[in-house]
């Protein structure tokens, strides 16, 4: 069955991945530069190893990512060549704003994005804009707490006016926050959170959170204000949460996980802090400063639309077997003993998307995006240069017909569906080159060696034919 006449078909990446160019053309530092490649990494994103600045001895891949500051024309062109609909990327917040605070934004960080939002315009591509993908500008954090400080809504509120504002015309997809439910999995890099001594991490990590649901309503409604054509959406760590057996234990186990980070979206969707999450804070003693005109403001300003990205499905159990978790997407979670796994332990489900599908559009009852979605995996150069990723091709096949039938089947209403990483980029969870998404490979290895050069895997032609045939051509 066909896929909805104006289906959005594309790729993902994000800033901090893929443009390096850190200390180019006026760009400050941010967070995202400073978590370093290694055994530190996790460490440093959890904001359990204080790291506000480059150090010795540490290797930090964001500084070049795979320098699509540079290339962007060409792997623009590329996307194009592949038929894109539409190109989700991000903003660095301080290529704009290179400290965070200032009053008047940095002219050149401007139009390097007019100008490759331009370029996607000048193919027909459609750009979707994510506002905040985990970047803060290091200054926010130092000087003021990141997230956990008010005043960031004020920065952010700057930033969004001069955005909407300046791209009007040329972007007509938003979202606010990458994967918002990630800062109760890695504070630092989802929120610029240092957990201090003596602070309760989770009275920390929701204020922040509050923060940022706040900025996120008013980012909604000033671009509402700018121009009534923009579609605001939030996004979503994805991916729907399995007992891990019939036991009423397990269920509930189940339901709370989901619930945790559902959370999030019944905010910023339904526009009001849900009873079970105002209970569950004061069970927990955790109390939630609210300036007046906050509850307005989230419950006149929801999206437009809920994104998210999936992965994998997660299973909760009563009582959890730590020796027997999987990895995923910086969720941890039980193994699914009838699932197979990626070479990074991600579990792969495609009937857990279409159960994702189904269980967001049933809560929300509003459209969806799928913004994130792939297979990381190892890829070999042939001789000649070829890159044979079948397996790349079978998985992302099985999630198309997964679309497919929820769509067609049970009625969602699906946007688009851009997947992950669609030129190969540095992984957000270990900092490797060598856990590859894209249908274009870089030249780079985990070190940052390589010619950078591009070139098409066989994988490239097979997305090609299934946007040529509007998802009816999966062979």
């Amino acid at each position: 069955m066909a896929f909805p006449k104006n289906f959005l078909w594309g790729g993902a990446t994000a800033a901090n991945q893929c443009e390096g160019a850190y200390n180019v053309d006026g760009r400050g530092l941010a967070n995202v530069d400073v978590i370093p490649h290694g055994e530190d990494r996790w460490k440093v994103a959890l904001g359990v190893k204080k790291m506000t600045d480059f150090e010795a001895g540490y290797y930090y891949p964001a500084q070049e990512g795979i320098r699509m500051y540079e290339h962007f024309r060409e792997d623009i062109a590329m996307f194009a060549e592949m038929g894109f609909k539409t190109y989700r990327l991000s903003i660095a917040w301080s290529r704009i704003f290179p400290k965070g605070d200032e009053e008047e934004p940095n002219e050149k960080g401007l139009q390097f994005y007019e100008d490759l939002f331009k370029e996607c315009q000048k193919y027909g591509i459609e750009p979707l804009v994510t506002i905040t993908h985990f970047d803060c500008p290091m200054h926010l954090i130092t000087e003021y707490g990141g997230w956990s400080n008010r005043k960031l809504v004020t920065f952010y509120e700057r930033l969004v006016r001069v955005l909407f504002n300046r791209y009007k015309g040329l972007v007509k997809y938003w979202l606010t926050f990458n994967e918002i439910n990630i800062i109760l999995h890695a504070p630092f890099m989802g929120a610029g959170l240092l957990i201090e001594d003596g602070v309760d991490p989770q009275q920390a990590k929701y204020q922040a959170i509050h923060h940022e649901l706040v900025a996120s309503a008013l980012a909604t409604k000033i671009a509402h204000e700018v121009d009534p054509e923009i579609m605001v959406g939030c996004m979503l760590a994805g991916g729907a949460t399995y007992p891990l057996t019939a036991k009423p234990e397990d269920v509930w186990a189940a339901h709370e996980m989901a619930r945790m980070n559902y959370f999030f979206i019944d905010v910023q969707s339904r526009g009001a802090y849900p009873r079970y999450a105002l209970q569950q804070f004061k069970r927990d003693g955790i109390e939630i400063v609210m300036e007046a005109g906050d509850t307005e403001l989230l419950k006149e300003n929801t999206v437009d639309f809920v994104s998210f990205s999936y992965y994998s499905s997660r299973v909760a159990a009563g009582k959890e077997d730590g020796e027997n978790e999987t990895a995923g997407n910086v969720f941890s979670s039980i193994k699914n003993p009838y699932l197979k796994a990626s070479e990074w332990g991600w579990q792969i489900d495609p009937l857990g998307l279409r159960i994702t599908l189904n269980e967001l559009y049933d809560r929300y009852q509003k459209p969806l995006f799928i913004v994130e979605n792939g297979l990381g995996a190892k890829d070999t150069v042939e001789p000649d240069g070829s890159i044979n990723d079948d397996y790349r091709i079978d998985y992302l096949r099985e999630h198309v017909k997964a679309m497919d039938d929820a769509i067609n089947l049970d009625g969602v209403e699906l946007l688009g569906y851009t997947t992950w990483g669609c030129i190969d980029l540095v992984s957000a969870s270990t900092g490797e080159m060598s856990k590859r998404y894209g249908f274009i490979y870089v030249d780079r290895d985990d070190q940052g060696n390589g010619t950078y050069a591009r070139s098409k895997k066989k994988s490239f032609d097979w997305y090609k034919q299934v946007i040529a045939s509007n998802g009816e051509n999966l062979d």
